[in-house]
């Protein structure tokens, strides 16, 4: 009777909803607008997190069977709830380094504003101590549609040293900056010319010369580099980013990984970060790539940390070189076909459409020879890319990490382009070729890292004036755009399959809107924040209504 008894209860289990048989959740959140983007498009109302993973997705009454004596439940409100947003291209490591000692003007809206900003970091700095604007802005976010003078910023600092920087296309510096970095009365700093519209202090240069320059200032300490690190990413929890691709830079030396290394070493971590190695040796980039790959293979590292490939510059011969020689292409090539053979993945930073063939014709190449299709290879910004263009990347499997520069730069491409930067860049063409895309910001130096800022972009196509400039053909739907936020941009850390959707089995990675970002208007989607977000089931960042709920759920990735 017994076995009998046995069999029957086991036979009876078996046709148990699943949720009955499961075992207690570390976090349930109910009460939500959940946005899966799984196949379907499913809308949900509530999932349920153990040891870092999603274990249900649906409906509040589900979730009852996982709910244990040491389950918290987190009441959304009736929130829209997202899977964490991943940005695909972000200079997030070097800008981390010195976040807490730059001064920062994204999202100032009047020169005023940017002045007082200034104003309060002279306050705070040491006497003496430098200013530093490293990017992020434009003079068509003001009011004023133009920079700062040099007098402003001396009467809001004129204490200290004071750099500016405008993308990489201009700078200026106070007296007091020249004079500490020993430029003799009159003279410029190597490489620069003065500013064509002859604006007192301003001077122009090229991404090289100014990366050059920047060099020169004084570096943080490695414990700023540890608490801007730390800062920085917490800054991006709060804007629903839980992970990033981060394709290197110019001035971040393999030494100045260590205060990222050291917290993924804690356990600290709030963010997924894959990172690329940047060629910094001009002339000798692939015995370079070799010595620093010897002990990372591809994907070397964990959810948290891992090593992605080679990007954003391969070799200095060919970066920004629309006009590449013979030479220069052979060597691209010798290195190419390396970076094929041990299977590691490249991102490649090329701008014009009308040289892009020098690259491609180059990829067709080798792929002939070595198979490059499986190798998630990508080409950051092309902003013009032509139909004829997104076809070809995607016959090679090559995915475009698409930014939102035009945001920034879009009035002097309509100045320039006309008509034809209607078309920039061309989202709708790419998700018709279904070429694999991702969306990011490469922030910080030319562009705000808000996600919220780049999608409200990518559905208006209005620059930082307000200027409107996309079409329609080229605008995706608010469902698209966030999926190339997440589910696309994972596809480029060979992710997908982890994470960038909210499906039962991938890793807990997800934010709590304060606003539907369905539902409000686009004009403010820019203003968007998260109120919650989770990486791995453990809460990173929360604000009223939840920041109790911060320290109580700290589930282990």
């Amino acid at each position: 009777m017994l076995r009998t008894f046995l069999a029957m209860a086991a036979a009876t289990a078996l046709l148990l909803p699943i949720g009955a048989q499961a075992q207690p959740a570390d976090l349930i959140v109910t009460n939500a607008k959940i946005a899966t983007l799984d196949a379907a498009s499913t809308t949900a109302q509530a999932l349920a997190v153990r040891e870092g993973r999603i274990v249900a997705v649906g409906g509040a009454g589900e979730m009852r069977a996982f709910s244990g004596p040491a389950t918290r439940t987190v009441d959304a409100g009736g929130r829209t709830l997202i899977p964490g947003l991943i940005d695909s291209h972000m200079h997030a490591v070097r800008a981390a380094l010195s976040y807490s000692t730059e001064v920062n003007w994204i999202g100032a809206g009047t020169i005023a504003e940017a002045m007082a900003r200034i104003r309060t970091a002279a306050a705070r700095a040491r006497p003496g101590g430098w200013l530093i604007v490293a990017g992020g802005w434009t003079e068509q976010q003001f009011a004023e549609r133009r920079r700062p003078t040099m007098a402003e910023l001396q009467e809001a600092a004129p204490e200290h040293p004071v750099y500016v920087q405008l993308f990489y296309e201009a700078v200026v510096m106070t007296p007091k900056a020249l004079e500490a970095l020993g430029v003799p009365a009159g003279t410029l700093p190597a490489g620069m010319k003065p500013a064509a519209d002859g604006a007192p202090g301003w001077m122009t240069g090229d991404i090289v010369g100014i990366s050059a320059l920047f060099d020169k200032l004084p570096k943080p300490t490695y414990a700023d580099n540890v608490a801007g690190t730390r800062a920085f990413f917490s800054e991006l929890n709060r804007l629903g980013i839980t992970g990033l691709m981060d394709p290197g830079g110019f001035s971040i030396a393999p030494s100045q990984y260590a205060a990222l290394f050291e917290l993924w070493r804690e356990k600290a971590l709030t963010l997924r970060v894959a990172y690329s190695v940047f060629a910094q040796k001009p002339g000798a980039e692939l015995q370079e790539f070799r010595e620093l790959t010897q002990m990372l293979p591809m994907g070397f590292g964990d959810d948290m940390l891992k090593f992605n490939g080679l990007g954003e510059r391969v070799t200095l011969a060919m970066y920004n070189n629309n006009f590449p020689d013979a030479a220069a292409k052979e060597k691209f090539y010798e290195l190419i076909k390396w970076a094929a053979t041990r299977k590691l993945a490249v991102t490649i930073h090329w701008q014009e459409n009308g040289s892009v063939d020098h690259l491609l014709g180059l990829y067709e190449r080798l792929n002939a020879e070595v198979p490059i299709r499986d190798l998630r290879w990508s080409i950051a910004h092309l902003d013009d890319a032509s139909p004829e263009t997104l076809a070809r990347m995607k016959a090679l499997g090559i995915g475009w990490t698409m930014q939102d520069a035009m945001y920034f730069q879009g009035d002097r491409a309509l100045t320039v382009r006309g008509e034809a930067a209607r078309r920039m860049p061309p989202i709708g063409t790419a998700l018709r070729t279904g070429v694999n895309m991702g969306a990011g910001t490469d922030a910080h130096r030319v562009a705000s890292y808000n996600p919220f800022v780049a999608l409200q972009w990518m559905l208006d196509g209005k620059t930082v004036s307000g200027k409107a400039m996309r079409g329609p053909e080229e605008t995706p739907t608010r469902e698209q755009a966030l999926r190339l936020y997440t589910a696309g941009s994972a596809w480029f850390s060979f992710d997908e399959a982890k994470r960038g959707t909210l499906e039962v089995g991938k890793l807990a990675d997800f934010a709590i809107l304060d606003q539907d970002f369905f539902a409000v208007p686009v004009e403010r989607i820019g203003r968007t924040v998260s109120l919650m977000t989770v990486v791995g089931g453990r809460v990173v960042y929360a604000a009223r209504p939840f920041d109790a709920v911060g320290a109580s759920v700290a589930v282990a990735p």
